[in-house]
């Protein structure tokens, strides 16, 4: 498997040794045996082709948990326009399927978080990279 690509944007592509659908399907695995719940899924590339266009597979994942997401409220509360969190699973042109988050460290310096932010944000990450991990892995 490719190794995680991190770039200075705040996000966080990591390769899937996976198909696409069962690369979303693992996630949500993941994210529920995490303790987090998955608010809703987007199916960009179904929505896309509503309007008559075609999209290579595309699909974002919201998630959380009440107790992540309020303590980063607590510290700033307009980081509530980044929650739930999201990993967007997608295929590329070379049908190569990745998974792709934001770090907290964009999260912190988006939104000025201090010291319990910070930590519930790093805490985050964790958790992203951890089910993302297992939805790409062998």
């Amino acid at each position: 498997m490719n190794k995680t690509i991190s770039d200075d944007s705040g996000l966080v592509s990591l390769p899937s040794a996976w198909p696409f659908p069962p690369t979303v399907e693992r996630l949500c695995e993941a994210i529920t045996a995490a303790g987090y719940h998955v608010f809703s899924r987007v199916d960009h590339a179904a929505n896309a082709a509503h309007a008559g266009i075609t999209l290579r597979p595309t699909e974002l994942v919201l998630l959380g948990s009440p107790r992540v997401g309020t303590e980063l409220m607590l510290d700033q509360q307009r980081v509530g326009l980044d929650l739930p969190s999201k990993v967007l699973v997608w295929q590329d042109g070379q049908d190569k399927v990745w998974l792709t988050y934001n770090t907290a460290a964009w999260l912190v310096q988006r939104h000025g978080l201090g010291e319990g932010g910070s930590a519930a944000a790093t805490a985050l990450e964790g958790t992203l990279a951890q089910v993302c991990g297992q939805a790409a892995s062998e």
